[in-house]
């Protein structure tokens, strides 16, 4: 119970449904409860909580859902005491010519809503497309002091703490709400809804001690967790003293009703996922050292499977086990996120198939103790292939110029085995098909429409492959059920076995087929956080070419193929399933567009 020397504040770190206003604030007024009975000064909830984020395009096609959200702050208004609550809302704007709605937070006090704060800086780039919905509004700095119990707290919305002028090398907007505010504060509270990202939580919590030190301020940060479709917001709310020092840290990737004294110095700091504080000063450059980053990607990866399932009805998850390192590492998280009974693995071999690869996919389904069949498919592919060829005889009556080497058997094999998967998905109940195609190989299409890109979820979507195979060998170190993936998976060189290599009249490994992992993953890097062309990078040395002899002609030869699949493989990203966003930056669907028909020189 509280005493009159403490001023505690609640982080309310919670998991919204986006567009569900009745189970949002149903969890509110839980919440709100709680904090009267311990006589709490404020709780505080992340940004926009009654309507959930993201927001999507849920306000243009459904604008009832913002006067819903506007109603539940009414019930929520009912239940509060002396206990202060700050609550993100999706406020109606009725003036003519601007945007429909206000990205608003209510401080609502013994039945009454005392003050409104509306969002400033709109943030309109990766996922975030506040500004589509949003109106800005005008920086009123006294008008976002909440005075309270004799504590002055200064409210900045999410983006409006991300524009310091001394922190950032460049700056989004010209105003910073933060410089405006803080002077005035004795805490500045900040209700966030941030996802997980690579070397984000680096950049966070510098930006942080950065603004705590240089107002001389309190800084409270209060996150959502959870997952929504492919964003993953993993909480870890906090609080920095006025030295810039961590001071209070809630738990991540669960929901947390985290209670901190202003005064006490004494306050629960959790940890973050392993590894993550070797990072937290480190210099934007590629590295082949995945390791600082491998316990916060399980956990986003695993909590994204939960809440897709769980959010959308589904239970048990289908997937094709080939031996290959991709839908291994995807049975290993859907094992963990939703227990081995839920999934069922099916090993599809066909006259490609290696004993080796039949025999890892056994083992592996043992070991993870998850459900598991064998359906060969080479009666199906053969079949396929002869009416087929029918097919093909009476359509050169009428198109011309018919390809000597095709992929056609190639795709006819992987599309078996998805029609096996959608099958058995159609025929039982609260199942999903998974797609198992990593980053590095949805750069290159070295996927199959319909085939292993076919499915309801895509775990490893934003994974590349060089981090895969060391988040293999992080899983059967540190998970409870070690050394489950048999080591022969690790260290197979990967290879769709699809196809012969004339080369070597063995299955074609994808190596050959593409290029290094080490060199392609850096090409990705470097696109993705530098921006770089082809000359750009030919002026660069890889990582690659520190430990192997690489000359120029085969440098230019590797990235004219890397950028002319990627220009030949846009469409395929815009039919990949939904999957969690974990890299810094992604192809995946909420973040990057590029049209299908550009034609760009990549080689500028």
């Amino acid at each position: 119970m509280k005493t009159d020397s403490d001023n505690i504040i609640i982080m309310a770190q919670l998991n919204p449904i986006p567009g569900d206003v009745e189970y949002n604030k149903n969890k509110a007024i839980e919440c709100i409860k709680k904090a009267n009975e311990i006589n709490a000064d404020l709780i505080v909830f992340p940004e926009l909580f009654l309507l959930g984020y993201p927001v999507g395009d849920i306000l243009t096609r459904y604008p009832f859902i913002a006067q819903q959200t506007q109603d539940a702050l009414e019930e929520i208004k009912n239940v509060t005491k002396n206990t202060g609550v700050l609550i993100g809302f999706a406020e109606i704007n009725k003036e003519k010519f601007k945007k429909p709605y206000y990205n608003s937070v209510a401080f609502i006090q013994n039945k009454q809503i005392k003050k409104i704060i509306r969002k400033t800086l709109l943030a309109n780039y990766c996922e975030h497309n506040d500004y589509r919905y949003f109106e800005s509004a005008d920086i009123n700095p006294k008008e976002r002091i909440i005075d309270l119990n004799g504590i002055k707290y200064g409210i900045i919305i999410c983006e409006d703490a991300w524009n310091d002028f001394d922190f950032f090398e460049k700056n989004l907007y010209s105003i910073d709400p933060v410089k405006e505010t803080a002077p005035l504060a004795d805490v500045l509270i900040c209700p966030a809804s941030s996802c997980t990202r690579a070397k984000k939580e680096q950049l966070k919590h510098n930006m942080m001690i950065h603004t705590a030190k240089k107002y001389g301020v309190k800084y409270i940060y209060v996150n959502q967790v959870g997952a929504n479709d492919e964003l993953v917001y993993d909480g870890y709310s906090r609080m920095y003293n006025e030295n810039g020092e961590l001071s209070a840290m809630a738990k991540g990737f669960e929901e947390d009703f985290f209670t901190i004294n202003l005064k006490s110095s004494n306050n629960i700091i959790n940890s973050l996922p392993k590894g993550l504080e070797l990072t937290l000063n480190s210099q934007k450059e590629f590295s082949l050292d995945h390791k600082p980053d491998l316990a916060r990607t399980y956990k986003s990866i695993i909590l994204a499977i939960k809440e897709y399932f769980k959010k959308n009805g589904f239970k048990r998850a289908v997937l094709g086990l080939s031996g290959g390192l991709d839908s291994t590492v995807c049975a290993v998280l859907l094992a963990d996120a939703l227990g081995s009974e839920n999934v069922l693995g099916v090993s599809m071999p066909s006259k490609l198939t290696s004993d080796e690869s039949k025999n890892d996919a056994k083992i592996l389904a043992e070991n993870l103790k998850i459900n598991f069949i064998e359906v060969p498919i080479k009666d199906m592919h053969d079949m396929l292939s002869k009416k087929f060829e029918g097919i093909f005889e009476q359509t050169q009556k009428y198109f011309s110029e018919r390809y000597s080497n095709s992929f056609t058997q190639d795709n006819i094999q992987a599309r078996s085995r998805a029609m096996i998967l959608w099958g058995i998905a159609n025929e039982f109940s609260a199942a999903i098909p998974i797609a198992t195609s990593d980053k590095s190989e949805l750069y290159m299409g070295y996927a199959t429409i319909n085939g292993d890109m076919s499915g309801g979820y895509a775990p490893i979507s934003d994974v590349v492959k060089t981090k895969l195979f060391a988040l293999a060998r992080w899983m059967n170190e540190n998970r409870k059920n070690k050394n489950s993936i048999p080591e022969s998976i690790i260290n197979k060189p990967p290879g769709a076995e699809l196809a012969i290599d004339p080369k070597t009249g063995k299955t074609l490994l994808a190596e050959d087929a593409l290029m290094p992992y080490e060199f392609l993953d850096e090409v990705i890097w470097r696109i993705e956080n530098l921006n770089q062309s082809i000359n750009n990078m030919m002026k660069c040395e890889f990582l690659y070419e520190k430990k192997n002899i690489l000359d120029e002609k085969t440098k230019l030869k590797w990235l004219n193929k890397f950028f002319k699949r990627l220009n030949t493989s846009l469409y395929k990203w815009y039919i990949t399933p939904p999957g969690p966003v974990v890299d810094g930056r992604s192809i995946n669907k909420i973040e990057f567009r590029q049209p299908i028909v550009s034609n760009i020189n990549y080689s500028k």
